[in-house]
């Protein structure tokens, strides 16, 4: 059984308001050092479970849609929460209102910060699927110059990546609007943008049905054209507490990609479908084929990016100084559940303790 609570974007002023806070220490989880270790307590009576309507965060909405979390959950309740932006959830995580968040990896970092250390990275979901699309008459990078670009938020994954990336390339400048997508999607279409730094679905709603054209894949950008778009975070506390809960979760996760992979036609309709329930609208289905192809679905997190990542935050001006991210990672109750079926585990060079 599964319960909606649907989030409504902030205004731009608020979210802003919300980030400068959060990554300050607005959060109760911020009066001190990480929590002190719990003893495991059993299965918990409920897990709390956040994710976007997003095609990046296809494995929630599959995982939940087709049940692959609630067969492996048993008894415990499944009550789901919807986002619209890394910040919003990081709070709700937090101020202890959420348990387990699929999460963009920028957000992520920013969670355990914020915590000091009460965050812990469990899994991935998603690799690849953003791009800075533009107006077609933007054809290098330096006529970006006085130019409007969006990201979807504050500090999150895609608006880290271009600021990085205006910088690395020393371009004056160039406006970064903070947008909820839908909005993004809007704006550009009256010309009052001039492009954005987009996770899927919405790079490719600009290209197909907005007449942008893609200036950089972001995948050209990192080794192995990998990066991870969406992972999966749990509260420290919860972990330690309800470690089987975890452990069921992150079942569920393989389970709903594994059979995506098996079945890809299917899935991109369930994907449609909660997409049409939860923000009120479908993919057509040339963006839906687009959207996927530039994703892949998995659990590995490409642990070897987070030092990275935090670098890349300290370049975008984001931050003053990169975060130690020892201690980021526990992929013990995955590495468990990939031995249990016979799969190879994944590392976290740098990020455990």
């Amino acid at each position: 059984m599964r319960t909606h609570h649907r989030t409504r974007l902030l205004a731009a002023a608020f979210a802003a308001l919300t980030l400068a806070g959060g990554i300050a220490g607005c959060s109760r989880a911020d009066s001190g050092a990480a929590p002190a270790e719990q003893k495991s307590q059993g299965a918990a009576a409920e897990v709390r479970v956040g994710y976007f309507p997003n095609v990046t965060h296809a494995p929630a909405l599959i995982g939940t849609k087709n049940g692959f979390f609630a067969k492996e959950l048993g008894s415990t309740k499944l009550t789901t929460q919807t986002f619209n932006a890394g910040p919003e959830e990081v709070n709700a995580l937090l101020g202890k209102s959420l348990d387990i968040a699929f999460i963009g990896s920028g957000p992520a970092i920013n969670a355990f910060t914020k915590s000091k250390g009460a965050i812990q990275l469990v899994s991935g979901a998603v690799t690849g699927g953003a791009q800075l699309v533009v107006k077609p008459e933007i054809t290098t990078p330096e006529q970006l110059s006085g130019k409007n670009i969006a990201t979807p938020s504050l500090a999150n994954t895609q608006d880290v990546a271009l600021k990085k990336f205006v910088a690395e390339k020393k371009l004056p400048d160039v406006k970064v609007t903070n947008l909820d997508n839908p909005k993004t999607f809007d704006a550009f279409k009256k010309g009052e943008l001039d492009g954005g730094w987009l996770p899927e679905p919405w790079s490719s709603r600009l290209v197909l049905d907005a007449g942008a054209k893609v200036l950089v894949d972001e995948k050209n950008l990192w080794p192995e054209g990998k990066f991870p778009t969406t992972v999966v975070i749990v509260r420290s506390e919860f972990l330690q507490q309800h470690p089987e809960t975890v452990t069921a979760i992150l079942k569920g996760e393989l389970a709903a990609i594994e059979w995506a992979k098996t079945n890809p036609v299917e899935a991109k309709k369930v994907v449609n479908g909660e997409l049409k329930a939860l923000a009120g609208s479908t993919l057509n289905e040339a963006v839906l084929d687009r959207a996927f192809s530039g994703i892949e679905l998995g659990i590995d997190p490409v642990a070897s990016t987070f030092t990275q990542l935090a670098q890349d935050s300290v370049t975008a001006g984001v931050v003053k100084s990169a975060v130690d991210l020892k201690g980021f990672a526990d992929f013990g109750p995955l590495n468990a559940v990939l031995k249990e079926q016979g799969k190879p585990g994944v590392n976290a060079p740098g990020l455990t303790k």
